[in-house]
Formats: C-alpha cells, sequence, structure tokens
C-alpha cells in the first residue's frame, strides 16, 4: 500500500484503485470496508491473515522444520502487523522464528550470505521487495540448499523453493472492474473495498529435487502452478 497512500497524499481528487495490503483502514487509505469515503478503493490481497497458512506449508514442504529465519527492513512501519502475524503463527505452529532486522541493502546482504544449513531449516521471505531482501534469500537458498518460502512467485521461477500469496492475476481483475465502474460514473467513495477470493501455491519442482525433498501428496494436491 506504499503506493496508494504516496498518491493519496498528492491528490484527493483524482481516483484511486489500489490492489494490495490487509487492512487499508487501518493503513488510512479509507474510512471503512462498505464505504470508503474519499478518493480511494481497492481490493485487499488478505496478506497478513495469510500468514498461518504460509508458514503452516512451509512445515508440511520441509518435515521436521523447527527454525525460520525471517529477514525483514526494520525501518517498514507495514512489517510490523505482518511480524506479529508470523509470530503468533510460529506459536501455535511450534516453530521458532529467527528474526532479523536490517537497516540497508548491504546489511542485508551480509546477513544472509553468512546464513548456514546449520543455522536454520528454512527462510521466510518479508511481503516487500525493499532492500532485495527476497533477491538475496533466493541465492542464499539455492547456495546453502536451504528451502525458501517467498510471496511472489517471480522468486520461485528464480529458484525459491514457494510461494503462498493471493492470485496476482486475480487481484489485477478485480481491480480493472472497480476501474471500469469508476470510468462509467461511480464514485470510489461508494465502491466497497473487495477482498481477494483466490491464492496460488507455487512449488518449483528442480529446487525441490536439488534440496533433497520429496513433496508430501497432501501438499500436491494443493499445488496451483508447479516451476520445472
Amino acid at each position: 500500500m506504499h503506493e496508494a497512500k504516496a498518491l493519496r497524499a498528492a491528490t484527493d481528487r483524482i481516483p484511486i484503485v489500489f490492489m494490495s495490503g490487509s487492512d487499508p483502514v487501518q493503513a488510512g487509505l479509507v474510512q471503512s470496508m462498505a464505504r470508503p469515503g474519499g478518493n480511494v478503493t481497492g481490493v485487499t490481497d488478505l496478506d497478513v491473515e495469510l500468514a498461518p497458512k504460509r508458514l503452516e506449508l512451509l512445515r508440511e514442504l520441509v518435515p521436521g522444520v523447527k527454525r525460520v529465519l525471517f529477514p525483514y527492513t526494520a525501518a517498514d512501519p507495514l512489517v510490523a502487523s505482518q511480524l506479529d502475524g508470523y509470530r503468533q503463527a510460529a506459536r501455535l505452529l511450534n516453530l521458532i522464528l529467527v528474526e532479523r532486522p536490517v537497516h540497508s541493502q548491504p546489511e542485508a546482504e551480509t546477513v544472509l550470505r553468512s546464513v548456514q544449513k546449520t543455522d536454520v531449516g528454512a527462510i521466510l521471505s518479508p511481503r516487500y521487495l525493499s532492500l532485495n531482501i527476497p533477491g538475496f534469500i533466493v541465492e542464499t537458498g539455492l547456495r546453502e540448499r536451504i528451502p525458501t518460502m517467498l510471496h511472489a512467485s517471480f522468486h520461485v521461477e528464480q529458484g525459491g523453493l514457494a510461494s503462498y500469496a493471493a492470485d496476482l492475476h486475480q487481484l489485477g481483475r478485480q481491480s480493472a472492474r472497480l476501474v471500469q465502474r469508476i470510468m462509467k460514473g461511480a464514485r470510489p467513495a461508494d465502491i466497497p473495498v473487495e477482498r481477494t477470493t483466490r491464492f496460488e501455491l507455487v512449488v518449483n519442482r528442480k529446487t525441490a529435487a536439488a534440496l533433497g525433498l520429496k513433496i508430501p501428496p497432501e501438499v500436491l494436491l494443493r499445488v496451483d502452478r508447479f516451476i520445472d
């Protein structure tokens, strides 16, 4: 929601449609989900709500995993809600969340390059691309043969093990419908914020084989797309 907040600060007249984030009310973009008010509406991706499922899938993909590294940008205020979700999920799943806040891209690179397989059983990526943390995670995972869970299928295509997030194509279609309504005369203030309804589990089979992981049948049934 960074971009939407920046646009909202720049104008209160031009319609704005966002397609990300979990809580636009808390972010100050809309007055309520049902009656946004102002010039902003959009589609939420429920990312915070996906935290328990993302960690659950990671544990099923990597049986026996106990310690999960979570590096994130310390200065990003939007990480706080995501971090709380992962902490709660880790407690419920009996996992140890190894938190590593970083302040710069060189620090992020140094932290991840120092990670070894004996330190953690898997690495969890933050949602945002700042400081190139997801990119460093993919590199570390491939180099050290550590399973990785990402937020975007793009990183799975680059060699990450898996991703679980809202289906971006579906988000785009939902957002486009809202734009169409606005172009036909509807006001953003009167268009309820929608929640995404489709999520995508993507797994890189080549990476799984390189890690020596055999994907359990129950997980195979839930995979929406494989990268070979």
